[in-house]
């Protein structure tokens, strides 16, 4: 899948700000449209795709990392910030992986 890179003076199509350097390719109903980071970081399906992600590995590495002192139930205050750390980096990972994946740049020269 190829893309067209923004023109000079291009705009977010959700946010009408004028996209300097990066945009991010996204699909709507319509088709394709550029936006902005800000914009592709709060896109619905983006959001909805990496929480699916970070629910099912963040729960695998939980059980793997940490399954036996949950079920024997001497969890310590550690795990107040472990368990939530093990779900927020697959969610990062999911997120930029997305944010790669749709970067358009503009054409050097």
């Amino acid at each position: 899948m190829t893309s067209l890179p923004p023109t000079a003076g291009a705009a977010c199509q959700r946010c009408q700000v004028t996209l300097k350097r990066t945009a991010y390719e996204v699909r709507t109903g319509d088709g394709r449209s550029l936006r902005c980071l800000r914009c592709t970081l709060t896109d619905r399906p983006l959001v909805v795709r990496s929480l699916v992600i970070a629910a099912i590995v963040g729960t695998l590495l939980t059980a793997i990392n940490q399954g036996n002192i949950i079920l024997q139930g001497d969890a310590s205050a550690a795990l107040a910030w472990k368990i939530p750390l093990t779900y927020a980096v697959p969610y990062c990972v999911a997120t930029a992986g997305a944010l790669l994946n749709s970067r358009v740049r503009p054409a050097r020269g």
